[in-house]
């Protein structure tokens, strides 16, 4: 295997014999499987988009296996077999649609050349799959600046699909969003692509990284409402417990419609916190708060908990068999013998039984005391408190706001956010989104004349709303360019998520963004230059260097 599509890749190279997040070899190379075969899904897509053929169910299944191989989401050698096969099922039946309409368009069969990926089966299961994705993973580009590119675009494209099926499950759809992603795909495969041939491409997945983030803002409050200014208490009850995290909200509200009067307390943990916010969730008495805090925590937090645990999206860490028996997954994560709950049929909700009978069944869990942190800062309630934040800008209670959003890891070098947080002056506000805010969201910063310094907008897509707030704060201090707000940004990455919201930032014109805790290992040297110099990014120093740079600015 060779792996490095995330921050903690091995030696800031690659992972080769293990994944530092705890995938095989075997599901790595599975992986690199179902994204070559999806590649050739694609192809057929969009040829069968020229002559007016489209299958909904394909063009979705797409951004599902994408969204699969992000880091964090299934270690299952099994799953992987499955979403593989479904994949030449879908590819062949697209491709079916495709010569017919051809033929019954042109009069004649279709005999254009056709990539690999397009029409390579072999029966033999895990065993020939493995093989095979071992041949089309990372390195079968030989040219490092060309690989990059291509492993660039891979992953902003993983985000975008990540974000865009986050809205479907919702029913908020953008066909273009999905075939701007097969397009990316198919272009990978080409051979003869150019080095600005793949620049131009990535900077089309930013601005689809916008739209995905717009259109998932939208199924978000369409369907729960503009989260509200909302305190969050992260103690616990002595009550049966279950923990929620990922990302699916959709999720979330039918175990807690199914928990009604059950006596069970449902928590959010990692990046569910913001679900606190939204009405339409905050009314179910028994959504009791949040437990925990990042996603790399799991390990110790899930050991502590004591109740049944829900992984609903990424991101999942190989659970320690002290728990194992207690932790269900559900819609793309997997992992081997785990209880996965099945996605929906036929208009019905998932049935979250087994959790629920397993939170009885474990009874009620330790009370532990907690403080409240406030969330709920999504562009919505920004807006509704503008006159306030550009009051106290322009009399120069609040100098600068630092954008702080993204993700948290391991690394102890990831210390390096706190120590920002903590010793930026207190004239100025962190924004922030995403699971980057629990490395200083505990931390007493208190408030510039009522405006907590502090303002958490939500999960790491709701990034968006961060966008959103900074071009109604440039139009209300009626300048052309965004990069004149008294705006920084101090982003924290960690996996193909953060890729696209870096991309839309980029698309977006923000210059100057530092990167931390290091630049992609998937950079090479020519193309780190290359974004760096055309964008004015840089990776993060010291706190005391970058201090001086961006308050200096």
């Amino acid at each position: 295997m060779f792996c490095y599509q995330c921050s903690e890749t091995a030696r800031g190279v690659g992972c080769t014999i293990r994944g530092v997040c705890g995938k095989t070899p075997e599901v790595a190379n599975l992986q690199y499987m179902l994204i070559w075969v999806t590649k050739g899904l694609s192809y057929w897509a969009l040829k069968a988009k020229e002559y007016g053929v489209k299958d909904d169910e394909a063009n979705l299944y797409v951004a599902e296996a994408l969204f699969s191989t992000i880091t964090n989401v299934n270690f299952s050698v099994e799953r992987m077999v499955e979403f593989i096969e479904r994949a030449i099922e879908l590819r062949d039946r697209v491709k079916h649609k495709f010569l017919d309409a051809y033929v019954a368009k042109e009069g004649k069969p279709f005999d254009e050349k056709v990539p690999e990926a397009a029409e390579w089966y072999k029966p033999g299961g895990a065993e020939i799959y493995e093989l095979k994705g071992a041949e089309e993973g990372v390195m079968v580009d030989k040219d490092e600046d060309i690989r990059s590119l291509k492993q660039f675009l891979t992953y902003g494209l993983k985000g975008i699909a990540a974000y865009t099926d986050h809205a479907y499950v919702l029913k908020y759809a953008n066909d273009d969003i999905l075939y701007f992603i097969q397009k990316g795909l198919v272009e990978t495969l080409r051979e003869d692509i150019t080095v600005d041939e793949l620049l131009e491409l990535i900077m089309e997945a930013g601005k689809y990284a916008v739209e995905a983030m717009a259109l998932l803002d939208k199924a978000n409050t369409s369907t729960y409402g503009n989260p509200e200014i909302t305190e969050v208490y992260t103690g616990t009850y002595n009550a049966p417990g279950i923990l929620v995290s990922g990302h699916d909200l959709l999720d979330l509200e039918e175990l807690l419609k199914q928990t009604e009067g059950t006596g069970i307390m449902v928590y959010t943990h990692g990046e569910m916190l913001p679900a606190n916010a939204y009405p339409e969730l905050k009314k179910y008495k028994h959504l009791a708060g949040n437990f925990g805090s990042a996603w790399w925590k799991q390990n110790k937090e899930f050991e502590e908990f004591g109740g049944a645990i829900l992984m609903t999206t990424n991101c999942l860490v190989p659970p320690k068999e002290s728990y194992k028996d207690r932790v269900f997954t559900t819609g793309l994560v997997g992992f081997d013998k785990l209880t996965h709950i099945p996605n929906r049929t036929d208009g019905k909700p998932k049935d979250f039984s087994p959790v629920i009978k397993k939170a009885l069944e474990l009874g009620p869990i330790p009370e532990r005391k907690g403080k409240k942190i406030v969330i709920g800062f999504a562009h919505e309630q920004v807006a509704q408190v503008a006159d306030k934040v550009i009051e106290a800008v322009k009399s120069g209670a609040i100098k600068k706001f630092f954008v702080m959003a993204g993700c948290d890891g391991r690394f102890k070098e990831r210390e390096y956010y706190t120590e920002f947080a903590a010793k930026l002056p207190k004239d100025n506000v962190i924004l922030t989104a995403g699971c980057a805010k629990y490395r200083y969201n505990m931390l007493d910063l208190g408030d510039i004349d009522g405006i907590p310094r502090v303002l958490d907008a939500g999960q790491c897509n709701d990034s968006y709303s961060l966008v959103v707030t900074a071009l109604k704060l440039k139009e209300a201090f009626g300048l052309d360019d965004i990069n004149e707000l008294p705006i920084e940004y101090n982003i924290a990455w960690y996996e193909q998520k953060a890729v696209a919201v870096l991309l839309a930032l980029l698309y977006l014109g923000v210059k100057g963004i530092k990167l931390g805790p290091v630049l992609p290992a998937f950079l090479s040297p020519n193309v780190a230059k290359v974004i760096v110099e055309k964008f004015d990014l840089s990776p993060i120093t010291t706190v005391e260097k970058d201090l001086e740079f961006f308050l200096n600015k």
